[in-house]
């Protein structure tokens, strides 16, 4: 038996690999079209999961969290990314956008309310679609917290996690001429958007891996090489947002507005050592919400795949199938 059971393998902690019963093309206007899947029980309790990034696309690994007998499990890639066409594009693509095509996914697949499940940004976009369709929303989950204040993309982009990763920070600062080093989001910015197929990938390259080298608790400091029309699609919709302050009107909103969400029953669950969205900001919501439950989960990070964080969310999920089922 493990010393600490939460060391084991993430996987281990998942339901087995399902498939979808459902996988489509949805029409949301603005000339973008996107792949939206349903996997579990088609009559079961209402989840839509919502992914990272802005840009990173869902998983089949995504599916895995949930008891296939009790969820009916919405994922859906968002614009611009994953599956969903075109790729890359930030034309008609801002959170508003996004909270309004969860709104045309929840009204064709006839789901009256549903969990909103989503960490990193989709924990974002989760809150600021509950805080603007709180009727439409029965409990939250989220992971990996971030409110998209200038705060936290200053402690990532502005050099407060390239404190605990100098070499790896040198790698990803190193690209910029010095004189542009004083706005490393605007900078590649200029660069991920260039209109050099060449130049924006290697930035997004750089991008993402800066990224992922931090994610997790067990990183080297490696972030590896992503496969270049991911990372550019992916670096591109994450700058975009960043550049543009997550397209919220005032620094600090998501906070402003947690009493729109009072009554909502929300489970959060935080690595300790989350490098990229540190555990200050999944305090301060909770502070601010009534009916929520903060999980601090030690050694881990950021990522979803932590296996101390995957064990939580299962154990959450199944927490809340068991009282759904007993109503």
């Amino acid at each position: 038996m493990d010393k600490y059971p939460d060391q084991k393998r993430a996987v281990q902690y998942l339901y087995p690999p399902v498939d979808p019963f459902d996988q489509r093309m949805m029409d949301v206007g603005d000339g973008h079209k996107i792949y939206v899947e349903q996997c579990g029980n088609p009559s079961g309790i209402p989840v839509v999961v919502l992914h990272g990034g802005p840009g990173g696309g869902c998983s089949p690994a995504m599916r895995r969290y949930f008891d296939p007998a009790v969820f009916r499990v919405v994922l859906f890639d968002q614009r611009g990314c994953g599956r969903s066409r075109p790729h890359a594009v930030i034309e008609n693509n801002t959170t508003w956008h996004l909270v309004r095509d969860i709104e045309t996914i929840r009204e064709a697949l006839g789901i009256d309310a549903w969990i909103a499940f989503g960490g990193s940004w989709g924990a974002t976009l989760a809150l600021i679609y509950a805080q603007t369709h709180p009727d439409r929303v029965r409990e939250l989950v989220l992971r990996g917290v971030f409110t998209m204040t200038k705060a936290e993309i200053d402690w990532f982009y502005g050099g407060g996690a390239g404190k605990f990763w100098p070499e790896v920070w040198a790698r990803f600062v190193g690209l910029i001429p010095e004189d542009e080093r004083g706005d490393l989001v605007a900078a590649y910015h200029k660069r991920l958007f260039s209109g050099d197929r060449m130049e924006e990938t290697k930035f997004g390259r750089a991008w993402a891996s800066w990224e992922n080298a931090l994610a997790s608790i067990h990183s080297n400091g490696m972030g590896g090489e992503a496969p270049g029309e991911y990372a550019r699609a992916f670096s591109r919709l994450e700058n975009h947002y960043f550049i543009n302050g997550g397209f919220l009107e005032f620094d600090g909103q998501i906070l402003a507005n947690m009493d729109r969400i009072a009554d909502i029953p929300g489970t959060v669950v935080q690595g300790r050592y989350d490098m990229i969205c540190p555990p200050d900001s999944a305090y301060a919501i909770v502070q601010r919400w009534p009916r929520s439950t903060l999980k601090m989960v030690r050694n881990a990070g950021h990522a979803l795949s932590e296996p101390g964080i995957s064990a939580e969310l299962v154990r959450t999920m199944d927490r809340i199938g068991q009282s759904e089922q007993r109503r």
